[in-house]
């Protein structure tokens, strides 16, 4: 399991260089000026994980499969796009599908890269884009609201569910805030997510900054990483130049370049990270001669629901699973020596998964 997160921004801010460079291709269109994304374009990343390299260089293994995680380039929209405008609610539909929202932001300053609304202020464009999910969303309301009245007079106890659920998002909308704002009982949650409201997605800004700036970021960047705090979302500073530049090189170039450049490590790592803690996601391993191989699930999920990421078969027939500790597997030299030490547990149906795991499913057929 991965998860989707699509790149949202208004236009002529960097989103399709940041998904060439993301993805390695150039399926997105990058050009200067609005709508150069026709239809969303959808990539596929590795995601990088040096401990992967470390398991498989222990245990000898033939291939390395990483997991994977799903970006989606989303047109630029504008201001009134709620009601249609550029290219309208199409798009709005293309953000409910994913598991999160990455805001691209322009934080630099660049003459010849013109801005839809004439002025550098990201902001003001956050604020734009989050304006435009609102009113969407306020519109999906009202006509839901209509759609159930009978349900709800009849006594229907999913549309009364749903009916308390649409007003109190509806409340703090009205009010000017995303409904990600509503608090949530353990009960409603269900209901809640199957209500797919765009503003209630986490959300992640990336603060696109020039070349030079791409180490520490700029006062553009810093109003960003103000807002964010506020709102309680997260950040990142990423040149997506830069980005594209690394994506076009091999591995031991792309590291000197980085480090002529000042940087530890690419944005993509920094995004990918960020988008990981967003959305509380862990990554557990299977290890052995023929693969290493990353598989990733929610922080809190138990042994037999990892097993399902796998295959259904395995969380269905779930005897048990041998667990290694990722810091026990490379101190120790690999399963072998770790399960001499001690180090290898049998955990049942409770077990919690933990981050960095190494895991090996025991199933009934």
């Amino acid at each position: 399991m991965g998860f989707k997160m699509g790149i949202v921004g208004l236009p002529n801010v960097g989103k399709s260089t940041l998904f060439n460079a993301l993805t390695r291709t150039a399926a997105a269109q990058a050009a200067n000026f609005p709508f150069c994304t026709i239809e969303p374009n959808v990539g596929e990343v590795a995601v990088p994980d040096a401990r992967l390299d470390q398991l498989a260089a222990i245990a000898n293994s033939k291939s390395i499969i990483p997991t994977r995680m799903t970006f989606v380039d989303i047109a630029g929209l504008v201001k009134g796009a709620s009601k249609g405008e550029g290219l309208g609610n199409q798009f709005l539909a293309n953000i409910r599908e994913t598991d999160a929202i990455a805001h691209v932001l322009r934080c630099f300053e660049d003459g010849d890269v013109t801005h839809v609304e004439g002025r550098v202020d990201p902001v003001a464009d956050a604020e734009t884009i989050e304006t435009e999910l609102m009113l969407a969303d306020i519109e999906s309301i009202e006509k839901r609201l209509q759609n159930i009245v009978r349900k709800v007079r009849g006594g229907d106890k999913e549309a009364v569910q749903q009916e308390r659920l649409m007003r109190a998002a509806l409340e703090v909308l009205e009010a000017g805030k995303p409904a990600r704002v509503v608090e949530v009982d353990e009960e409603d949650r269900k209901a809640w997510r199957m209500l797919q409201l765009l503003t209630t997605k986490p959300v992640l800004y990336v603060c696109n900054v020039g070349e030079a700036e791409a180490a520490q970021g700029n006062a553009l960047s810093a109003k960003v990483a103000e807002m964010a705090a506020a709102q309680g979302n997260a950040h990142v500073i990423i040149s997506a130049q830069i980005e594209e530049e690394i994506s076009q090189l091999d591995r031991e170039e792309a590291e000197m370049f980085l480090e002529e450049m000042g940087l530890a490590e690419a944005g993509l790592d920094r995004l990918i990270r960020a988008g990981y803690e967003l959305l509380h996601l862990e990554t557990y391993f299977t290890v052995g001669p023929k693969e290493a191989r990353a598989w990733t699930i929610k922080s809190g999920t138990s042994a037999p629901k990892a097993a399902g990421v796998i295959h259904g078969d395995f969380e269905k027939g779930f005897i048990r699973a041998e667990t290694i500790a990722f810091d026990d597997f490379v101190a120790l030299g690999g399963e072998g020596p770790a399960k001499e030490a001690g180090k290898m547990r049998a955990e049942g149906k409770a077990y919690v998964v933990k981050d960095g795991d190494v895991l090996h499913f025991l199933f009934n057929t």
